[in-house]
């Protein structure tokens, strides 16, 4: 599964030359996390989307660094870090914290209490981003789809010819047909609908999510789509033609064991990854060079930034210490499950997340409903940055970027990101009022609403628990759990689409002629990925460019 990443390895795309860190590039990253992370907060209330902006961010530093005469590639991905990572904080938020005000407890929460829970999301997503980088990033066959993608946008700027236009004319291309579908609606967004009560049947017309089906591929794309026939047509529709329950019965099993599936897959990580590969999680084994360690965090940082998260929690936000304990607990193994999902898919369902840590807290006792959506927020926003921000960490990896360097552009998108989060949010709560968001609403907010409608608790315990239970056994099995638990959970289109994406690799494969070359790797050019990677990079800049386009005419409208 880790073909793409060691292809470009054995290719000789990892001796990236130039320091990461300078003033210059600070001074861009400050500017464009601010732009970015506003734009994150409006485009994820208003479309209950959130498109990553890793590959439009690199491009962006690139560009404004070499104006300032900087051409290393290292620099141009930290730079990029400190854009992007604040749009992660603001995602966290956005995706939870709005439930608050649909269930019309807005007098219940204010501006201080929604910094708080963005910083101590902040501070925990830091803190597990160092213990799991190196396992999750240079020891495991993640492919990381986004990542690659990122490394080889770098990479093609710097060396032009045929590959350049190869990537750079694929995403001209899926930035053209995806202008002409979100700007113009020339084309629809949605192909093959089909009526099936409780099914969201489909084919998603988005160059991105047919490029991640293609660079993940093979085994994982199976069992994400086999999770998804069995919850949709298995229980959705088998379930209710039988009359076994009816629809909104159905469809709470399904999320119930979705989340069940993810959690437990979680738990099988620890039980068989984590804790006999500890030592390699808190500073990694010594056959790693300094330049590719995380050892600059020593444990009395990280014990620092873990206590001052629980401070906030226990102190700040009142929460029992009890409750506190779980939440700190969890956000490192939500982390994990969050990174896994990263690396696979590209996709991080960092509410859900918060949802499985808010129903742990519930279970202790915590009744108080604002202060359960302050959990899910927490969680949402260490998922945003410990998950999705290994996709950068892959990018450094596969250009030669310092590990180090990395954290330290993280951490400061992360810092100022918290705050432009929380501003944002409340301006908009000011110019807008609370009623302004929810289904059908000026802000739709669907993930927080999903949240809302959760904070009752689980519609389904038995299918949670079995979910929870199956996901412990398949991943100790080394059976993708994640992968099912996201098929079962997500909407169909969605899985149908990569699908489409995985069997086009398969036609790609058969057409290019691969044949092995004797290490068990494959032998061929890459253009398939090169392409794969343009779509992917194409609509995912789209929507950024989009998004801020969004928050000018909105907020000036």
């Amino acid at each position: 599964m880790a073909t793409t990443a060691r292809h470009m390895a054995q290719t000789g795309k990892t001796h990236s030359t130039g320091t990461g860190i300078s003033v210059t590039g600070i001074i861009i990253g400050i500017i464009g996390c601010i732009i970015i992370t506003a734009s994150s907060v409006y485009t994820a209330l208003k479309m209950g989307a959130l498109p990553w902006p890793t590959i439009f961010t690199s491009i962006t530093s690139l560009v404004l660094l070499r104006a300032f005469g900087h051409r290393s590639l290292n620099e141009a991905n930290v730079t990029q870090i400190i854009m992007s990572a604040g749009s992660m904080v603001a995602g966290g938020l956005a995706f939870t914290i709005p439930g608050i005000w649909m269930l019309g407890l807005a007098d219940q929460v204010n501006w201080v209490e929604m910094l708080l829970v963005a910083l101590s999301g902040t501070l925990l997503g830091l803190v597990c981003t160092a213990l799991i980088r190196r396992r999750l990033v240079e020891e495991s066959d993640l492919e990381y789809p986004i990542g690659v993608a990122a490394a080889q946008t770098l990479e093609a700027s710097q060396a032009g010819g045929a590959t350049g236009l190869k990537l750079f004319g694929s995403m001209a291309v899926a930035g053209v047909w995806s202008v002409a579908r979100d700007v113009f609606g020339a084309i629809p967004a949605m192909l093959c609908n089909l009526s099936i009560p409780g099914v969201s049947f489909g084919i998603y017309n988005s160059p991105m999510m047919l490029s991640v089906g293609f660079l993940v591929g093979g085994a994982a794309v199976a069992f994400w789509f086999a999770g998804a026939v069995f919850a949709n047509f298995g229980i959705i529709v088998g379930g209710t033609k039988l009359g076994l329950f009816d629809l909104a019965t159905a469809q709470g099993i399904v999320s119930s064991l979705g989340m069940g599936l993810m959690m437990g897959s979680g738990i099988g990580v620890v039980i068989r990854d984590i804790i006999p590969n500890l030592a390699k999680y808190l500073g990694g084994s010594g056959e790693k060079s300094a330049r590719s360690s995380f050892r600059f965090l020593d444990a009395g940082v990280l014990a620092l930034f873990t206590a001052g998260a629980a401070l906030l929690i226990a102190s700040g936000l009142g929460l029992s210490y009890a409750a506190t304990a779980v939440i700190v607990v969890l956000s490192f193994v939500t982390t994990i499950m969050s990174a896994q999902s990263v690396g696979q898919t590209g996709i991080d369902p960092m509410e859900i997340f918060g949802l499985i840590v808010l129903l742990a807290v519930a279970a202790l006792g915590e009744a108080n409903q604002v202060k359960l959506f302050f959990v899910a927020g927490i969680i949402a926003v260490a998922c945003g940055l410990g998950g999705d921000v290994m996709s950068d960490f892959k990018t450094g990896q596969l250009i030669g970027t310092n590990p180090r360097e990395m954290w330290i552009g993280q951490a400061i998108g992360a810092f100022l990101g918290t705050a432009i989060s929380v501003a944002v949010m409340v301006a908009l709560v000011g110019a807008y009022g609370t009623d302004a968001f929810g289904p059908g609403k000026l802000f739709v907010s669907a993930q927080a609403s999903v949240v809302a409608t959760m904070v009752s608790g689980i519609p389904s315990v038995p299918a949670f628990l079995a979910g929870l239970v199956g996901g412990i056994v398949l991943y100790c099995l080394k059976i993708p759990a994640m992968m099912l638990g996201l098929g079962v959970y997500l909407p169909f289109y969605l899985s149908l689409s990569a699908t489409i994406g995985a069997l086009v690799k398969v036609l790609y494969d058969l057409v290019a002629g691969r044949k092995g070359d004797g290490t068990g790797e494959l032998s061929h050019d890459d253009t398939g990925i090169i392409v794969a990677s343009g779509l992917l990079g194409g609509e995912s800049i789209v929507g950024v460019i989009t998004a801020l386009i969004t928050v000018a005419t909105g907020l000036l409208g």
